[in-house]
């Protein structure tokens, strides 16, 4: 396809201009004279035969016509700029783009991104968190680490590990706790799962009591609430090993539950990369690890 002359300096000088609503901002920004801007603009308008701004005594006003060109070139200028940032040292960068579960990257995933850079430096690692709930498409996410059974529509799911729950709590209160009868008594953070006190409690022979305590979507800030003397948290201690080593958590008793596993999903209709497969193999890599250091 031959592709029509792309007056490209009077399409960039329109779009600092809109950014701005100034021809002098427009012209600091882009290293020429205001009436240098100017002039690009009206040679656009007249090669579209429309006018883009309204000249006003203060600055300048967007016009339809601007309003609905506007989006295409800010979404082109900003695709080009992307893709130019990638090139580093003569060597292409590939982006991966993943969503992680909060508890997941915080307490396992960051630890470990140090060995990732250090061994595939060409791949550029754009990581968002979220509490287990995504739109994989919506977030034009290459991959999402999410946990649960594996079964989501439309997502093919590769098993990581699974992170068994246990009690944490500050050394204070685990003096206290001589026996599972004893967590009983004490305020009881949970996760939205209702289920995961009442098994634990089954688990550890004792009978659940009634369940009030504080609701959290996230077992960072129910452990951090626990850190603070909020009561007894139930949630991984695998990625809290940072603070139970430091001594600021404990975990008074080896009674675990399963409740699930984290997950390396992507849409069925996703293409997989060589940046996306590179990924997957490290992953998969530094999950048989920390299967053979888990508790059984």
């Amino acid at each position: 396809m031959v592709r029509p002359y792309l007056p490209l300096n009077a399409l960039r000088a329109f779009e600092a201009a809109s950014r701005h609503l100034s021809f002098t901002r427009a012209a600091i920004e882009l290293c020429v004279t205001q009436a240098a801007v100017s002039h690009q603009v009206k040679l656009l308008e007249q090669r579209l035969g429309v006018t883009l701004f309204r000249r006003l005594p203060r600055g300048l006003m967007i016009t339809e016509e601007g309003l609905a060109l506007l989006p295409v070139l800010r979404e082109s200028f900003d695709r080009m700029a992307d893709m130019l940032e990638r090139f580093e040292g003569g060597q292409l960068r590939e982006v991966l783009k993943l969503g992680a579960v909060g508890t997941l990257a915080v307490g396992w995933l960051l630890p470990r991104l140090a060995d990732f850079r250090a061994k595939f430096p060409y791949i550029d690692l754009r990581l968002s968190t979220n509490n287990n709930r995504v739109d994989i498409a919506a977030e034009g996410l290459d991959y999402a680490i999410r946990f649960g059974n594996g079964a989501w529509h439309d997502i093919e799911a590769e098993a990581l590990f699974e992170a068994p729950l246990s009690v944490l709590c500050i050394p204070p209160i685990a003096r206290t706790l001589k026996t599972p009868d004893d967590v009983a008594r004490q305020t009881l953070l949970r996760s939205y799962r209702t289920d995961e006190w009442p098994s634990w409690f089954e688990a550890a022979g004792v009978e659940p009591p009634p369940i009030l305590g504080l609701v959290f979507d996230s077992s960072v800030l129910m452990v951090e609430a626990a850190m603070q003397g909020a009561g007894v948290a139930l949630a991984p201690p695998l990625m809290f090993s940072r603070q139970l080593a430091a001594g600021e958590i404990e975990q008074p008793f080896p009674v675990y539950i399963s409740k699930g596993s984290y997950w390396l999903t992507r849409l069925k209709s996703r293409p997989v990369t060589p940046a996306m497969e590179t990924f997957r193999r490290w992953m998969q890599q530094m999950s048989e690890e920390t299967q053979t250091a888990a508790p059984a």
